[in-house]
C-alpha cells in the first residue's frame, strides 16, 4: 500500500505495512491536516482508532510512521525527538509502526513549519 505525503513546497512517497494499523490508516485516506511538531517529529490527528498491536514501541528509527493512539495521531520520524538521548528518535510513549518513508530528507523536513498543512493520499 503506497501513499503520496504533501506539505506546500515537498512531498514523500511512503509504504504502509499490511498491518490492522497500516489497513486501517489506508481505508481512512485521503487525509487533510494542520501538522505539528515534537523535534524531529512531525505528527497531525487522523480519524483512525486502532489498539495498541503487539510489537509496539518508543524506540523507532528515522524514517518509521507510526500511529500515537493518545491523540490519535499519524507520526512521521526524521530525527531525534524530546524524549531522546541521542540521533535516534523516540516517541512520546508507545506507538504502532505502520509504514516507512520512501526516502529520509531531515533537512528538507526540518524547514516545515508548525501548524503547516500536509494531506496524505493514495499512491496511483
Amino acid at each position: 500500500m503506497n501513499i503520496t505525503i504533501r506539505f506546500a513546497s515537498y512531498q514523500i512517497d511512503a509504504e504502509l505495512f499490511d498491518t490492522p494499523t497500516g489497513r486501517a490508516i489506508y481505508d481512512s485516506l485521503p487525509i487533510h491536516e494542520n501538522i505539528s511538531l515534537w523535534g524531529d517529529e512531525i505528527y497531525f490527528e487522523i480519524p483512525v482508532e486502532v489498539a495498541l498491536e503487539p510489537g509496539s514501541r518508543s524506540a523507532v528509527q528515522i524514517g518509521d510512521l507510526g500511529y500515537w493512539p493518545n491523540m490519535p495521531a499519524f507520526c512521521i520520524f526524521f530525527g531525534p525527538t524530546p524524549a531522546s538521548s541521542g540521533a535516534t528518535p523516540v516517541a512520546a510513549s508507545a506507538v504502532n509502526i505502520f509504514g516507512k518513508l520512501s526516502t529520509v530528507e531531515p533537512e528538507i523536513l526540518r524547514e516545515i513549519r508548525d501548524t503547516s498543512k500536509v494531506t496524505v493520499t493514495r499512491k496511483d
